[in-house]
């Protein structure tokens, strides 16, 4: 395969040669504009428009639609990565395949990180890990969710080793923030390898119908090992995922559909986990009574209902964004959520303990008693079932 054209020769010109070629801050501007410009083309116009044949965006469209206007801030624009064996010193793109920084929805921070899979695949390299780690860190720093856009084929093999410790410190990230911060993956495209842990272990996964797959080998590697014929999307589709493994909880027709369920989903969502949810206003009067309710139970105990006849009911559905029927993955972030109903936001709420037992205190008195009430209840078990000798 011939080398791909290095968007950045100027800049490792510039690196090389050091201030000798720069005489005034005119040039040293003019230079920056430069390097700017050449930041925004990712892989280059030829490998945009194939994006765009794919009916994928590029990694700065999806930001654009994602983010209030004007509110991004990127972080680490010009970076790339440092790898020269296997002609990699030859290539390299301002950026490094993936775009970070921060911005708001709906006036709300967030940190974001967008894989652009007009350079080398979107795979990912020590560099462009570090990136990633970059943004996660300010945002368990600061308080605020962190939303990946995922596009990528997994590990950038020419890197070896060096990129598969990127993918450790990401997921050591994942879980540091597990609980902390609301944390949203949407795949975007290939989501392969490497690339499909992450994702499983953030608080909701968004995929795209027809376009987007995880899985961790690919139909070809399935075909030689195992002989089956099976294409990407009964393998890692977006059907598969919402609708039987559970890895994802929203499927979208589109990009922007899937987008727009990010904005839908933070708006239910705190800040962090020292934060309260958004807050409506009551349209729904809290003593108002709705005699259809009285058939969603049924008189007999033993007799099973659909708990979201009920939710279906209430006349006020701000910004309701929810899973189909029966699918997507159970769980879910250990956040406050919002109230489900509107007038409930109105309703005085308890305290929550911040121990487990109320006291205050992890190990307080509540949780020693419980613990002795577990070891006299194991006692008495193998006082009744001694173990026999042989």
């Amino acid at each position: 395969m011939a080398p791909t054209r290095c968007l950045c020769a100027t800049t490792i010109r510039y690196a090389t040669t050091g201030s000798q070629d720069v005489s005034s801050n005119a040039e040293r501007i003019a230079r920056l504009e430069r390097m700017r410009a050449e930041a925004l083309q990712g892989g280059g116009p030829v490998r945009i428009e194939r994006q765009h044949a794919w009916g994928k965006l590029t990694a700065r469209e999806r930001l654009d639609l994602l983010l209030d206007a004007g509110s991004f801030v990127e972080l680490d624009a010009f970076v790339t990565h440092r790898a020269t064996e296997f002609g990699l010193d030859r290539q390299h793109f301002l950026g490094d395949g993936v775009v970070t920084g921060h911005g708001t929805i709906d006036g709300r921070l967030v940190f974001v990180f967008s894989q652009d899979f007009t350079v080398f695949g979107g795979s990912l390299s020590e560099a462009y890990a570090e990136k990633i780690c970059k943004i996660m860190d300010l945002a368990m720093k600061v308080g605020a969710p962190v939303v990946g856009l995922n596009d990528s084929g997994g590990a950038r093999i020419q890197e070896g080793v060096a990129s598969l410790g990127g993918y450790a410190e990401i997921f050591l990230r994942n879980v540091l923030a597990s609980g902390v911060v609301p944390q949203i993956s949407v795949i975007l495209g290939p989501c392969a390898g490497g690339a499909v842990y992450s994702p499983a272990m953030t608080d909701f996964t968004v995929m795209v119908e027809g376009t987007s797959y995880m899985f961790v080998t690919g139909p070809n590697v399935v075909k030689a090992v195992t002989h089956e014929e099976v294409d990407s999307d009964a393998l890692g589709g977006a059907a598969v995922h919402t609708g039987r493994s559970g890895v994802a909880h929203l499927a979208a027709r589109d990009e922007a559909e899937a987008l727009d369920y990010v904005r839908r989903l933070l708006a239910h969502m705190p800040q962090n986990n020292l934060g309260d949810p958004p807050r409506l206003a009551a349209t729904d009067p809290a003593d108002r009574m709705d005699p259809e309710l009285d058939g969603v139970v049924p008189d007999e105990p033993s007799k099973p209902y659909d708990m979201h006849d009920a939710v279906e009911l209430r006349p006020h559905r701000p910004q309701r964004c929810r899973a189909p029927r029966g699918k997507g993955r159970g769980g879910g972030p250990r956040l406050r959520a919002a109230p489900a109903c509107a007038h409930a936001a109105e309703q005085p709420r308890r305290p929550t303990p911040a121990g487990r037992d109320g006291s205050g205190r992890p190990d307080g008195p509540g949780a020693r008693r419980r613990r002795a009430r577990r070891a006299e209840q194991a006692l008495r078990h193998a006082r009744r079932h001694p173990a026999r000798r042989r």
